[in-house]
Parts: C-alpha cells; sequence; structure tokens
C-alpha cells in the first residue's frame, strides 16, 4: 500500500490512504498534519457470529414411543416403496414376455440377483479393488453373446466375416476376450500382493479336477452322444454360475480371495465350453470354431499385454478401460442379434436388444470418461452445462420415444415416408449414439473427487447389460451373472456414497438436483500460518511417542513411497510402538486401492483398519503421519459448509496431538481442488518434499536410530 513497488511506475511513490494501517501512521501527508484530527481511529470488524448451540431437549416417554413409531414408519414406507416398484416392474414383465421360458429365466435372474446381493456384502473392504476387478473380468462373459453370432446363419468358407451380425459378433468377441484375459491377470496380480511368505502353500491345480469332469461330461454328449449335447451345455453353465459367485464369496477375506480368482477363472471357462457346445447345436460350421478360436486368441493376447503393463497406481483408469470393452461388447452383441433375425423377433426380445444398447452405449462412453480424467487426460472438474438435468431428460426422453418407435415401427412408419425396418434400423442407431452422449455427459458431469463411486456405478451398469443380454439370448448364465456384477456394483455404489457423504442417485444422474454453482458463501478463511518441519524433526517426534497412525492417499500411490512407508512402520513396531495404518474408503481412485498398495509392500493385515473402525482413536494417538492425502483428511468436511466437500466423512487426524503431513508443496491441493485447512491448525507441521524422498530418509533415520 506503500512504496513504488506497489506503482510499478518509476519516480512515482504510492500512497494508499484507504489502507488503515497507513493513515494511522501517517502524521503529515502533502505537507499538512493529520495527527490528531484527521487520523481515522482503526475500528477492527466485529468478530464472526459464532454457531447457535443447539438446545438438549429431553422427551417425554411418549415423545420418544412416537418418535420411534414414525421412524418404523418411514422405514416400512420406504420399503413398501420399493417393494412396489419391483412389483410393477414384475407385472410389466409378466404382461409382455413372450414365453415360459422367458418367466423361467426371470426366475433364475432373481434367485441369482439375491444370492449375489448376499454375498457381496460379505466382501473385506480391503478387498473391494479385487472385487471390482474380478467382477468385470467376469463381465467379459458377453463373448457369449459373440460367439452364437459367429455360428448364425449362413457362413462362407473364409475366416473373414461376411455378414453385418457375423461382423457384430467378431467384435463383442475379440472385445470380450480382451476384457477376460486382462481382467483376470489384473485381479490375480492384485492379490497376490497380499501373499505372505508364512502363508501355506496353495494346490490350485487341484481344481482342475472338477472342471475336467464337467469338461469331460460335454465331450461325451458332443463327440460320443452320449446324452443331449444342448441339456449337458446348460449343466455346465449350471456350474459355471456356481462357481462365479463362489468366486466373490471368496474375497471374503485376504486368505481366501486368490481362490476366489481362480473360482471366476473356472466359471468363466466353463461359462465358455457350454457356448462352444450351444454354438454345436445351432449347427455352427468349422469355419466359426476357426474364427471363435482367432478372434479368442487375438482377445487374450492384447489383453495379456495391456495388464503386464498395470500396477496398482494404474489399477483405476484401468479398470475403467475394460468397462468401456464391455459396453461396447453389448452393443455390437446386440446389434448383431438384430440384424441376423430383424424379421422374426418377439416383442420381449426386442426389448431386450434396445436396452442392451442403451445400457452398453451408457456404459461405454461414460468409461472412456472415467479413464480420462482418472489418467489426467481431462480436467477433473466436472462439466457444467447450463441446463444439465433438462439435457439429461431430453436425451432419456429421446431414448423412451426410440423405444416405441423400434418396439411398435407402424405407428412412426404411418407418420413418415419410412418402411417399418427403416423404421427400427434409426431407432436402434439413434440409441446407440444418443445412450453414449448420455454416458459421456453423466460422467463428465461429475467432478474426479467422486470418480471412486463413478467407477462403481460403470461397474453395475456393466452387469445390466450382461442382464439385458441374457434376457435377449434367452441364456440363463447371461443374466445370473450379470446380476451378480449388477448388484455387486450396486452395492459398492451405496458404500462408496455412503462414505463421500454423496446422495446415490444425483451421482448415478450424473449430479442432477444439484446446484452447477457449489457455493452458496465465501468459504471459511483460513487463520494462522503454515509450519514447516524438517525430516529430523519428523523422526524425532516418531521416536518419541508411542501411539502412531500413518494415513496414506493417493500421493502415496503416485510417489511409489509405500515401500519405505512399510519399512517405517516395521521399524517403528519393533520398537514396541503401536503403529496402526487408517484407510479411508475412497482414499486413492477406486475403492481399496491403498489396501492393494500397502499389500504389496508388505505391510500386516492387522495394522491396516478402515475409517469407521479407527476414526475414534484420533484423540489419544501422539503421532499421526499423512503422506499423500488431502480431501480425506480435511476438517473442511466437517467445519466449512460452503467447500465442495462438505457433509463427507473424513478421517480426524487433526484429533491427534501431533500431526505431519508430507506434501510436495503447500499450495498443492486435493483432487476437490481445495486447501486443506489443518495445514494452518497449531498441532500440524508440514513436510515439504517428494513423498518417496521424505519417506527414505526417514526410515534411514529411523533405522538408525533402532541400531
Amino acid at each position: 500500500s506503500v512504496g513504488p513497488q506497489t506503482s510499478k511506475e518509476k519516480g512515482f511513490f504510492q500512497i494508499n490512504m484507504e489502507d488503515d494501517a497507513v493513515q494511522n501512521m501517517l502524521i503529515s501527508y502533502d505537507g499538512e498534519a493529520r495527527w490528531p484530527d484527521k487520523i481515522v481511529p482503526f475500528s477492527p470488524p466485529p468478530p464472526p457470529a459464532q454457531a447457535a448451540v443447539a438446545e438438549v431437549v429431553e422427551l417425554t416417554p411418549e415423545e420418544e414411543k412416537a418418535l420411534a413409531d414414525k421412524t418404523s414408519k418411514d422405514k416400512f414406507v420406504k420399503n413398501s416403496m420399493l417393494a412396489s416398484i419391483a412389483a410393477a416392474a414384475l407385472v410389466a414383465f409378466g404382461l409382455t414376455a413372450d414365453s415360459p421360458s422367458a418367466v423361467s429365466l426371470m426366475a433364475t435372474f432373481g434367485l441369482a440377483g439375491l444370492a449375489g446381493y448376499q454375498v457381496v456384502w460379505g466382501v473385506a473392504p480391503a478387498l473391494h479393488s479385487p472385487l471390482m476387478a474380478v467382477t468385470n473380468a467376469i463381465s467379459g462373459s458377453t463373448a457369449i453373446g459373440g460367439l452364437l453370432l459367429l455360428a448364425s446363419g449362413e457362413q462362407s468358407g473364409s475366416l473373414i466375416p461376411d455378414s453385418p451380425s457375423h461382423w457384430m459378433g467378431a467384435i463383442a468377441t475379440v472385445l470380450s476376450f480382451i476384457n477376460i484375459s486382462g481382467g483376470f491377470l489384473v485381479s490375480g496380480k492384485m492379490l497376490d500382493l497380499f501373499r505372505r511368505p508364512e502363508d501355506p502353500k496353495e494346490y490350485f491345480e487341484f481344481y482342475g479336477l472338477p472342471v475336467a469332469i464337467i469338461l469331460s461330461g460335454l465331450a461325451a454328449a458332443g463327440f460320443f452322444n452320449i446324452g443331449d449335447l444342448s441339456l449337458m451345455s446348460g449343466t455346465s453353465a449350471i456350474a459355471a454360475s456356481i462357481l462365479c459367485i463362489s468366486a466373490i464369496a471368496a474375497l471374503a477375506n485376504q486368505e481366501t480371495a486368490r481362490t476366489g480368482n481362480v473360482l471366476g477363472i473356472a466359471g468363466v471357462a466353463l461359462g465358455l465350453a457350454a457356448t462352444t457346445s450351444d454354438m454345436a447345436v445351432e449347427g455352427g460350421s468349422l469355419v466359426a470354431f476357426e474364427q471363435a478360436g482367432v478372434l479368442g486368441g487375438l482377445g487374450v493376447a492384447v489383453g495379456s499385454v495391456l495388464a503386464s503393463g498395470v500396477g496398482p497406481t494404474e489399477l483405476p483408469q484401468t479398470v475403467a478401460a475394460f468397462h468401456s470393452l464391455v459396453g461396447l461388447a453389448a452393443m455390437a452383441g446386440a446389434a448383431g442379434e438384430y440384424l441376423g433375425n430383424s424379421g422374426d423377433l418377439m416383442v420381449g426380445t426386442l426389448s431386450s436388444i434396445y436396452l442392451a444398447t442403451f445400457i452398453g452405449g451408457v456404459t461405454f462412453a461414460g468409461s472412456l470418461v472415467a479413464f480420462g480424467k482418472l489418467a489426467g487426460m481431462m480436467d477433473a472438474a466436472p462439466l457444467q452445462l447450463r441446463g444439465r438435468d433438462q439435457l439429461n431428460l431430453a436425451m432419456l426422453g429421446a431414448c423412451a420415444l426410440g423405444m416405441g418407435a423400434f418396439l411398435s415401427p407402424e405407428i412412426s412408419a404411418s407418420m413418415t415416408a419410412m418402411d417399418p425396418e427403416t423404421v427400427r434400423l434409426a431407432s436402434l442407431g439413434m440409441v446407440g449414439a444418443v445412450s453414449s452422449i448420455l454416458g459421456y455427459h453423466l460422467t463428465a458431469s461429475i467432478g474426479g473427487a467422486d470418480m471412486p463411486v463413478v467407477i462403481t456405478v460403470l461397474n453395475s451398469y456393466s452387469g445390466w447389460a450382461l442382464v439385458a443380454e441374457g434376457f435377449l439370448l434367452n441364456n440363463p448364465l447371461l443374466a445370473q451373472v450379470g446380476a451378480l456384477i449388477g448388484f455387486s456394483g450396486a452395492i459398492l455404489t451405496w458404500i462408496m456414497c455412503e462414505a463421500m457423504g454423496r446422495n446415490i442417485v444425483s451421482v448415478i444422474l450424473g449430479g442432477a438436483g444439484t446446484e452447477i454453482v457449489q457455493k452458496s458463501g465465501e468459504a471459511v478463511e483460513m487463520e494462522g500460518e503454515v509450519t514447516v518441519a524438517s525430516v529430523d524433526a519428523v523422526t524425532e517426534a516418531l521416536l518419541e511417542a508411542k501411539n502412531i497412525i500413518i494415513t496414506p492417499g493417493y500421493g502415496l500411490a503416485v510417489a511409489q513411497a509405500q515401500f519405505a512407508v512399510a519399512d517405517i512402520a516395521k521399524n517403528l513396531k519393533a520398537m514396541g510402538k503401536n503403529v496402526r495404518f487408517a484407510i479411508h474408503p475412497v482414499a486413492g481412485r477406486m475403492p481399496g486401492q491403498l489396501n492393494v498398495l500397502l499389500a504389496e509392500a508388505g505391510v500386516p493385515y492387522d495394522m491396516v483398519f478402515e475409517m469407521e473402525e479407527i476414526n475414534d482413536d484420533f484423540d489419544d494417538v501422539d503421532v499421526t503421519l499423512v503422506i499423500g492425502a488431502s480431501d480425506t483428511v480435511s476438517s473442511a468436511a466437517e467445519d466449512d459448509p460452503n467447500c465442495s466437500i462438505y457433509g463427507m466423512p473424513v478421517l480426524r487426524v487433526w484429533k491427534s496431538g501431533q500431526v505431519f503431513v508430507l506434501k510436495r508443496s503447500i499450495g498443492n491441493t486435493g483432487y476437490a481442488g481445495m486447501m486443506n485447512p489443518i495445514l494452518f491448525k497449531d498441532n500440524t507441521d508440514v513436510c515439504l518434499g517428494d513423498a518417496k524422498d521424505t519417506c527414505e530418509a526417514l526410515r534411514t533415520a529411523v533405522m538408525e536410530a533402532k541400531k
């Protein structure tokens, strides 16, 4: 406010008399005395209004009973509404079902969904990342639709597809096999990280015996005409479905998780084997089997190459990319089924084709956007188009009208110059394009901080695409596996939304119902100063502490500092200190990613705790070490109603006796793009530098002190 540096004009000395500090210290100005009558005394602004303390009202027994009755009534109303929606859906299905087999398929879907719902709840939070990877690999069962398309219709003697439906089948097959091989290899790599040297040897090769028995039954029916091949194929599909459900159940804990991946591989393998039997039953030529072998081999090779370079850090964007393949394969399978049987399809089958295309389009484009944001190829900030909700509703409305035209083309044909077949093709092409735009817009409208939830939503979508394809092909295996994946993703979405304080409906609908401008007032002003600590100071505090918690975030993954952190924790524990890791449900870019990183570094299971297990213990902690975490440990989530993460449950690290935050720079913000207020608290010091370099320096210092 005073000086030549403020004007940046040579020879000009600026004096800002509107600045309280300037006008209070000048006793003369421009040749005139200002003291004592021309100086305006400084009046500090009034202190901010204190939030009113809520008055505790004691309820009478009658009021407590009335409140309990109201709570119970609300619960019953909610459950009855959900049941009514399900009942209405069943009535709609019953009125439009075109065969008894469709009703039987719905029963299979319902029972598989119920089983999957119960099984997924038993999966340990630490294994949510492997769960998504395994279910993503299983969703490659879209290959079933592609293989059946290759065997359908008239076929030439060339390996090159000779019709639009065969081309769609080829696309679906190769994309699905990329997803299967890449997904299971990534899952295996992750789950191997949880294995410890002291764990007993696992003899997975013995599981090959029951699989071989099933395959021998298919061979007996197919090559030696023992029994009916179609019935044996259906029996094999039952075994495949049971194995896929068992794969998810085995992810309940780290000890059996690797078994889950093996069971998943066996389940998908039996499902594909049953499909090749169905190809033979439908009269598939030798060329069709050769095409299947070439396309499957190509997909496996590509998937293996892609998976070979994936580490725990790249896991979220890899899963998103694989989800996009499932969506595109579902679209190709649905389009191929229509193109190959356009004149002979019932209303139920046509509905399944349209829904599979719609869900596949949303999954495909939405997954590509999620991949772009997670890989840093797109801006993490949400796309905030004006009229966002109206745009989404308009696209949904267009898809709904398109479905009406697709199912009843005669009505549209009477109003246009197009024949019914052209109307149907136009409607199917329209829903593919519009649903893809909708998927792009829905995902782009969600900020980068909510990407963990988006990944689980897309995981669920891939399952529902499988369900639609299952009803399309009257294939119980696809309906069962799709229900398993759909409910798995839906449950994980609910868990993530609860952990982030987000509205699940709003997230699914791309932020529907939320204001584009999030802040309703000024953010809480940061008070105090950021104090910087050296590595020596952090080391000294760790050595003097008895109770220590380490809270890692995505920055730990980026810096690849997990091995140094693991050594720090092990050495401190060897000194008799109580050392634990606190993991937020959405730390990282997908559920459970930090658990995988710590497992990679050899951190014992009993040292890693979820947020709800450890959050109440920070009051008794001497030192908390925050490494690469920001939003998940931000006190603004509880103190600042105007910040974007307000209401999100966080780890209350600031309640510890001393907090050290390892950051590359003070101005570096979290994924939500806001400064963390805990940096300004009296009990918090910042240790600046690359997380890996700092952790390695801490490791060296701790190990020296241990000697």
